[in-house]
């Protein structure tokens, strides 16, 4: 009998205790943090506010001269080989890892293209699926080394730096196959180069490619399962591992698409400066992690917006343009580029914060 009144009595003190669900209040309420938080949901805010910036200032000391639509799709012009690269190396730095290799894949894809082309009388889209297929591969190499056995991501792609530049001239015996040449007998190659004129505007295919692909990569991390994958991927593996994502399966198809799109941007360089060239774009590496960096995505992985890697390529293009418009010394642009470096990391630490 008495253990049913413990009973009763138990019950009656359950049905008077609180059922609110435990929560933490964040009293963190100052103008500060409402800035950080919205800089973290949104982490490609601070470079277009920095690219809109910028614009507006050029603009202001030079009038017309840059401010025009030949000027500005100028800039969208020389920033399309870094946007292709930097794509591809925002991928793989949204998984915690690094691409040292970009430029080097890039390079000896259009030179497989135009040797296949010219030395093998190979035709030319089939020379062009090589490329594509010789990029791949080395990125699947890359993902496999990162994935499978482990090896830290700056040691393999660093190794393959080396690996693909020193293939890439021996394979071409450093010859370059002269824009004339591709002209009258693989005007393919050249395809990324063609320009279409719109009022003062003039758009290259090249650039083109470049906003598609970009758009297509931010649709894919934001609205499917596979891009979310790869921010879970870069942000905590084993808890991604735990939750069901087969990591090393993200690891290697990232690394091939970086491959993929490192090929198409040795096929744009090809369109760009009208040659195959072993020589050319070989600090495509670093360009495009500034663009990276610069564009907000997170050096350690799983933040950040491909869209932002755009407006970072762009803000270089910018800078670039308008102190050369102005008569300034190059080493001006190389100064600036290298003070918005630090100040992109700097911003990056303080948004992180918000997330601890």
């Amino acid at each position: 009998m008495s253990e049913t009144n413990t009973g009763q009595d138990y019950e009656k003190s359950l049905s008077k205790s609180a059922s609110e669900v435990a929560s933490f209040v964040d009293e963190r309420t100052g103008l500060g943090h409402r800035l950080q938080h919205t800089l973290h949901v949104t982490p490609a805010l601070v470079p277009l506010i920095v690219l809109v910036s910028a614009i507006i200032v050029f603009g202001l000391l030079l009038g017309s001269k840059f401010f025009s639509p030949f000027a500005l799709t100028l800039i969208l012009q020389q920033v399309q080989i870094v946007g292709i690269l930097g794509a591809a190396q925002a991928l793989v730095i949204l998984t915690a890892g690094i691409d040292l290799s970009v430029g080097a894949i890039m390079v000896f894809s259009s030179v497989i293209m135009g040797q296949f082309a010219f030395r093998y009388g190979i035709p030319v889209p089939l020379a062009v699926a090589g490329g594509l297929g010789v990029g791949t591969l080395c990125g699947f190499i890359n993902g496999w080394l990162v994935a499978k056995v482990k090896l830290p991501p700056f040691i393999v792609t660093l190794g393959m730096w080396q690996i693909v530049l020193a293939t890439n001239f021996l394979y071409s015996a450093n010859e370059t196959i002269r824009s004339q040449e591709i002209a009258e007998q693989a005007p393919l190659l050249h395809l990324f180069g063609a320009k279409i004129n719109i009022g003062g505007a003039v758009f290259t295919v090249g650039a083109i490619f470049m906003v598609v692909l970009v758009l297509i990569l931010a649709y894919v991390l934001k609205y499917t399962a596979y891009g979310r994958h790869i921010y879970a991927v870069g942000d905590d593996p084993e808890a991604a591992e735990l939750s069901g994502v087969q990591v090393d399966r993200v690891l290697i198809s990232v690394y091939m698409l970086s491959g993929l799109i490192c090929a198409f941007a040795g096929w744009a360089l090809i369109g760009r400066i009208g040659s195959v060239s072993p020589t050319s774009g070989q600090l495509g590496n670093i360009e495009s992690i500034t663009a990276v960096v610069i564009g907000g995505i997170s050096l350690f992985g799983g933040r950040g917006s491909v869209l932002g890697m755009l407006f970072g390529a762009l803000i270089v293009g910018v800078f670039t343009l308008g102190l050369r418009l102005m008569g300034a010394d190059a080493q001006w642009t190389y100064l600036l580029i290298g003070v918005l470096i630090i100040g992109a990391v700097a911003v990056d630490q303080w948004i992180r914060k918000v997330a601890a």
